[in-house]
């Protein structure tokens, strides 16, 4: 390879890596899955890096107020990025919603949930798992459904909760808990549960789980924070998100 060419590639390595940069993310829980893939496509297209942190929305709101670096929250709902925004901590003008999440009530035992979620008051398990609802819109979501359904009471004495969503679904993937509230990103595949068995809660039995973006103020004025948000807008991360069984 002629010296000039050999430089001049070099030289464009230099220029790459020099305009690279990392961008921390906090990120719910729920949508871990479907973060690691477009951060997989985004790192590639444009030679950032990604830092990816993942959690319940509550932890990460006293993380950030404590001065955690974080220069993007992908929130599990959208009353928590709003209210980073009135207190100085995110960046006006910068939240938008990403992604709407769905509820499911899932068992890793076939049969065990029917498609009206009736298992729910026939006693056939010990153990009922849903995220903490103080942290986790998740877990919020599940509690407002067994109130809708009038369970609430009946059903309390065999809650497991989880701090996060993440730990709700290991309580019911390893069988500590018959049955679960969990994201259905974390249980479909091909828009279809994977395994096991599961009852996506109607809409109408829970506020609807709109999960915001926010730009963080350690964020403001970074090139690949800014890019990123952007490529979450755009139609690559729109059809990973959709693959994963979330509304746009």
């Amino acid at each position: 390879m002629p010296r000039f060419l050999t430089l001049l590639l070099a030289g464009l390595a230099l220029m790459a890596q020099a305009s690279a940069a990392e961008v921390k993310v906090a990120v719910a829980a729920n949508f871990t899955a479907p973060m690691q893939k477009i951060a997989q496509a985004f790192e590639q297209e444009t030679g950032h890096k990604v830092l990816l942190s993942f959690g319940a929305t509550g932890n990460f709101y006293a993380q950030i107020r404590h001065g955690a670096p974080f220069q993007l929250l992908l929130a599990a709902d959208d009353e928590t990025p709003l209210k980073l925004e009135a207190e100085g901590l995110g960046v006006p003008g910068s939240r938008f919603t990403y992604a709407t999440g769905k509820l499911v009530l899932w068992s890793r035992q076939p049969g065990l949930v029917d498609d009206k979620g009736e298992v729910l008051r026939s006693g056939k398990y010990q153990r009922l798992a849903l995220a903490n609802p103080k942290l986790a819109p998740y877990g919020a979501a599940a509690i407002e459904t067994l109130n809708r359904l009038g369970l609430l009471a009946a059903v309390q004495p065999r809650i497991v909760q989880g701090d996060n969503i993440a730990q709700a679904y290991q309580f019911v993937a390893t069988e500590n808990a018959q049955l679960g509230f969990v994201a259905l990103s974390q249980v479909q595949t091909d828009g279809r549960i994977a395994q096991g068995s599961g009852w996506i809660v109607p809409a109408s039995l829970h506020q609807p789980i709109r999960q915001d973006a926010v730009l963080l103020g350690a964020g403001k004025g970074k090139p690949a924070a800014a890019a990123l948000l952007n490529f979450l807008q755009g139609d690559q991360a729109r059809a990973v998100i959709r693959s994963f069984g979330y509304e746009i």
